[in-house]
């Protein structure tokens, strides 16, 4: 096994932690969004797991890639993979979403490291991300700016004159990763308004675009080191996903959007899931 392998193979056994870790959040702090953030634990483990230049030693350095989570009311599995890598204890990370923890149910900036922006209002994400690109541009920063998007945000007009503004800035350094769950809190996707074809509207918006599948760890990270895939082009990766990944009861169950688990949920989920 070489390197690579290795080094997928530890982000696959942190990924049923973290999975774990968030069904147990949700019980014992009637956390809701569970659904949401556990369709995106890939994503956010592939970019601090090698996909970006990301880690505690460089939460202040202006050569650090930049992530941010537009999709806040996923800020669950943003503060697991921060648990992973050692931006904050377990201790903090149990505490979410209880009187007195900076871990909201939605993510404040400065909250803890890692958390570069406030979110939750959705659709905004990408506008703020076009800040950050330009504003390394102007600086002569290497830094990437990757922001994480719900497919429900693209519903917002905001998304598509951020998505302009990037193509005519011609900012390369600048890359959203969707994650097309097929979900929105009241239906499918593509039942709420016209999302697809996705891919499409992107690349008629002049970005760079491909589709990946949102839960093979290998496949993301190298797509985010990769990074910008087409010289002067932001980069749109279509993540494909499944809402409740890795939990076979929640997945594809838009129930899971607001429910909270119970005890049995909890114990057969930490079953499947290989942990204690």
């Amino acid at each position: 096994m070489n390197q690579e392998q290795e080094d997928v193979r530890s982000l696959e056994a942190a990924a049923k932690r973290a999975r774990g870790r968030l069904v147990e959040i949700s019980h014992r702090n009637k956390v809701a969004h569970l659904g949401s953030s556990l369709s995106c634990v890939d994503i956010v483990l592939a970019a601090y797991g090698g996909g970006l230049r990301l880690g505690p030693g460089l939460a202040d350095s202006p050569e650090r890639d930049i992530f941010l989570l537009s999709k806040g009311h996923a800020a669950a599995a943003l503060y697991a993979v921060l648990a992973e890598f050692s931006f904050l204890t377990l201790e903090q990370l149990y505490a979410m979403g209880t009187s007195g923890s900076p871990l909201g149910e939605h993510p404040t900036r400065g909250s803890v490291p890692g958390v570069e922006i406030t979110s939750g209002s959705l659709g905004h994400g990408l506008s703020m991300g076009t800040g950050w690109a330009l504003g390394a541009a102007l600086q002569g920063r290497p830094s990437r700016v990757v922001v994480l998007m719900s497919d429900g945000e693209c519903n917002e007009g905001v998304v598509w004159e951020a998505a302009m503004f990037a193509a005519a800035r011609r900012q390369g350094n600048l890359a959203v990763i969707v994650d097309f769950n097929a979900w929105q809190a009241t239906g499918r996707s593509r039942e709420v308004l016209a999302l697809e074809p996705l891919c499409d509207k992107w690349t008629a918006f002049g970005w760079a675009v491909r589709e990946i599948d949102g839960h093979d760890l290998g496949a993301l990270r190298t797509a985010m080191a990769g990074l910008p895939s087409s010289a002067g082009k932001p980069t749109a990766l279509i993540a494909h996903t499944v809402k409740g990944k890795g939990v076979s009861f929640m997945e594809d169950d838009n129930d899971w959007h607001y429910r909270i688990p119970s005890a049995d949920d909890l114990l057969k989920a930490k079953q499947e899931l290989g942990i204690p």
